[in-house]
């Protein structure tokens, strides 16, 4: 048993969750463990290829397929994305956050490209969900742990545009929302759907074959579970293989409606580790992984952020405040029970996959800062 099977396996005894794999990686040195099972239920053996539901770790991906677009010249981080996105082209923005969602005055400026990769566009989550505008985002910004109760993305964007804004453009970061945007913009500036791009220029080359936006029948045997822990802990059963994920969505979710395996996951992550494999190039990379956040920014997120900055698509540590915190570490969480960050300073790789999905923002169980510290040290 290696160490990192140990530090997992504590966990399913406990019955925290029935299964997990990870992977932890400094160059030559690989570390994968799949512990416990594929599901309560029927009690299969986790694999290293187990299929899971990766949630807001999606974002990442999302985020790297938007700069591909930018290397391209089919956009520009400084470009408004009116000509793309026009339901959101000038936002109605509220006057102050606490207004009710009538009192709204006009964006100052447009959104641009840059404004949803930094989430920084005002639409999304702040840390605080009483605010008038943000009960009105609710109806609109599903869960995205629910993909199939998700319209198409036009009639999304139709039901995005009746809600005001948070925030002016480029003035606060907010979660969420802005990923799913820049899923939207990438598959209106191609023609193509989310899923044929990210197949076509990042899976294909990448070799992440059990990556997308469903599980195909032929697939199935290794999807895993998901399950919700109700009021004393127990885990409920949230979705099956043949669930949410059995079918092509009619919308797919750039914030979080990907599944992928620890393998692949890796493969996306050796590639930021290189400078880009040819893929993006190395100022790409540095843009995806660089905090762009004021500190005012940073706090003003602090349910979702806890400290930390964002750069695209993903959080960089930017002050080593606990043992697991290496400054330049970007990745991200997924409310699925699922984790990846790179920590480009040592060329680390780090991803766990479990099938416990998360109560709410704002708080970090043990098993994930153990994971963590292991990787951080590794």
């Amino acid at each position: 048993m290696n160490r990192l099977e140990k530090l997992l396996g504590k966990y399913v005894a406990e019955q925290v969750f029935p299964g997990a794999v990870a992977l932890v990686g400094r160059g030559d040195q690989v570390e994968v463990a799949a512990v416990g099972s594929l599901d309560v239920e029927n009690g299969a053996p986790m694999r290293p290829d187990s299929i899971f539901r990766v949630a807001s770790i999606t974002k990442t991906v999302v985020a790297a397929a938007v700069m591909m677009l930018v290397e391209d010249g089919r956009l520009a981080l400084e470009d408004t994305v009116e000509a793309w996105l026009p339901e959101i082209a000038r936002p109605n923005v509220v006057r102050t956050p606490q207004s009710p969602v009538e009192d709204v005055v006009p964006a100052r400026r447009a959104i641009t490209v840059e404004d949803l990769l930094s989430s920084r566009a005002g639409y999304g989550w702040p840390s605080e969900f009483t605010y008038p505008a943000v009960q009105a985002l609710f109806p609109v910004q599903r869960d995205g742990r629910q993909p199939r109760t998700y319209p198409t993305q036009d009639e999304w964007m139709a039901e995005l545009a009746t809600v005001p804004a948070l925030h002016q453009p480029g003035e606060a970061w907010l979660y969420d929302t802005c990923s799913t945007l820049q899923g939207v913009l990438i598959s209106r500036v191609t023609g193509q759907s989310l899923s044929d791009f990210l197949a076509e220029r990042l899976f294909g080359p990448l070799a992440m074959a059990d990556t997308g936006f469903h599980v195909p029948a032929t697939k199935r045997d290794r999807m895993t579970s998901y399950y919700q822990p109700d009021s004393a802990g127990r885990l409920q059963l949230a979705d099956g293989p043949d669930g949410q994920w059995s079918t092509p969505p009619a919308f797919p979710l750039g914030h979080g409606g990907l599944v992928s395996t620890v393998l692949d996951w890796a493969a996306f992550a050796g590639m930021l580790v290189s400078g880009g494999r040819r893929l993006l190039s190395a100022e790409s990379v540095r843009q995806l992984t660089t905090n762009h956040l004021s500190p005012a920014q940073r706090d003003g997120g602090r349910l979702f952020l806890d400290g930390q900055g964002w750069g695209f698509g993903g959080s960089v540590d930017v002050e080593a405040t606990e043992p697991w915190r290496i400054p330049g570490r970007y990745g991200w969480v997924g409310g699925t029970g699922t984790t990846a960050h790179i920590i480009p300073s040592t060329s680390t790789t780090a991803v766990l996959l479990t099938q416990r999905g998360a109560t709410g923002p704002g708080t970090t169980p043990a098993w994930l800062t153990d994971f963590w510290t292991y990787a951080a040290h590794f």
